[in-house]
């Protein structure tokens, strides 16, 4: 595996079964890890808020034996106060790695670029790597395997669109795009994962329409429409998504027994409805709860010995 995890682009396929192959062994026996990162200390740079990334990375470090440090946006005001490869050359002295999580991605690859030590990227607005590896994890311990599956994503072209787009591509997954007219994912990472998709015997398909994304689907996932720093945006954002809200209508186009995901935080009733997100198959809180497991095994990956 490379110094650094950037974006799930940059994993091969048999790196993402050998975090997943890990992750199985965290999950199964706790005790085991316990002491694997002892005297090793993480650095957590936010620019944005968070719930999961903060807690799944802290609790995950302590389990494994080492320490986190948390440093919020006013405390280095990444870029003004002081320029992120500076931060990144000192902070390479005291830790034994970073995780970046930002606005722009740009800032993640320089931050790669001038750090001396690994660095994971915790979210920018183009990539949630560690997002997509524990989802993908989570349909592999609900379903079985990979083969034949077809996700189908309803809703923004956003970051975590990107990754699950590349995750599912190298994972040989299927998936429906179901985006309203505006908002699809990035060109780029459409002809990217389309081509590392049929490498692996996959389709992904776009639609304009979130029932057609839905039909024959193994899993649906959807996001929140507006999304950290779109606040300006919500009024038109939420009239462009009418007609792509998770719910029983939609569920119903799906294979029997699909399985409901989203990243959260959630916007209830507006994006997926309550009905949907806290019914028999919703794996939203295992997928949830899989992002400590799979960040574990990343940061053993990454800073173990």
């Amino acid at each position: 595996m490379a110094k650094d995890l950037i974006s799930i682009k940059d994993l091969t396929p048999s790196e993402i079964k050998e975090i997943f192959s890990l992750t199985d062994q965290l999950k199964r026996n706790k005790g085991k890890f316990s002491k694997e990162l002892a005297g090793k200390t993480l650095a957590l740079i936010f620019q944005k808020p968070s719930n999961r990334t903060r807690v799944s990375f802290e609790v995950g470090m302590f389990q494994l034996g080492g320490n986190s440090l948390y440093l919020a946006p006013n405390e280095i005001n990444l870029g003004v106060r002081e320029s992120i490869a500076d931060v990144a050359k000192t902070l390479s002295r005291y830790i034994d790695g970073i995780v970046l999580r930002t606005f722009e991605h740009k800032n993640c690859i320089e931050m790669a670029r001038a750090a001396s030590v690994p660095v994971i990227n915790g979210l920018t607005d183009f990539s949630h790597p560690c997002q997509a590896l524990a989802d993908l994890y989570t349909i592999k311990e609900k379903l079985g395997n990979f083969k034949d599956l077809t996700l189908a994503y309803v809703g923004d072209g956003n970051n975590v669109c990107n990754s699950l787009l590349f995750a599912c591509a190298k994972l040989g997954v299927n998936v429906n795009l179901g985006c309203p007219k505006g908002y699809e994912p990035d060109s780029e990472v459409l002809k990217d994962s389309r081509s590392m998709a049929k490498m692996n015997d996959a389709n992904i398909n776009l639609y304009n329409n979130a029932f057609d994304a839905a039909k024959g689907a193994d899993v649906i996932y959807t996001d929140v429409w507006v999304s950290m720093g779109q606040e300006k945006e919500a009024d038109v954002r939420k009239q462009a998504f009418q007609g792509f809200q998770i719910n029983s209508e939609l569920v119903k186009l799906a294979n029997k027994g699909a399985i409901i995901m989203h990243c959260l935080p959630a916007h209830r009733n507006e994006e997926i409805t309550n009905e949907v997100m806290d019914g028999k198959n919703s794996a939203i809180f295992d997928q949830a709860e899989n992002r400590m497991h799979v960040q574990k095994a990343i940061l053993i990956e990454l800073l173990g010995s």
